[in-house]
């Protein structure tokens, strides 16, 4: 299922679908020739998990905007955010809760582990039956 190019999204994003109607996960690809593919995939209820990340900055003063970048990207995926400065040990930790389905809530905690001096920890709850 294409789309066509006037839906404009990133990848990740929900939106209503112009061509179905329904809610559906936007994806894209950028080519290294400047093209770009869109795909449509219907996001079902029994793929989304909730879960929560924590986050721990060994030096805030450095990698916090690289963290808040990847934090924005996912932004909707993500439902609540508690960040603590924990100034006596010169650390931050931040603790998500998220709503996504486990190749969002990976693709974000894979970003965030390849930041150096970060640490992510991430639990999902079972699948609901």
């Amino acid at each position: 299922m294409l789309l066509k190019k006037f839906l404009t999204a990133r990848k990740g994003s929900e939106r209503i679908g112009k061509r179905y109607g329904k809610k559906c996960l936007v994806l894209y690809c950028l080519f290294p020739s400047g093209k770009r593919f869109f795909m449509e995939k219907e996001r079902k209820y029994s793929d989304i998990r909730v879960g929560v990340i924590g986050i721990i900055l060994n030096d805030p003063q450095t990698d916090s905007s690289k963290v808040n970048s990847v934090l924005h990207e996912y932004s909707d995926i993500i439902v609540g955010r508690m960040g603590i400065p924990y100034r006596q040990k010169g650390i931050a930790v931040i603790a998500l809760t998220v709503d996504g389905t486990t190749d969002e809530i990976g693709a974000m905690t894979g970003k965030l582990g390849q930041i150096p001096e970060v640490t992510v920890k991430s639990a999902l709850a079972p699948k609901e039956k």
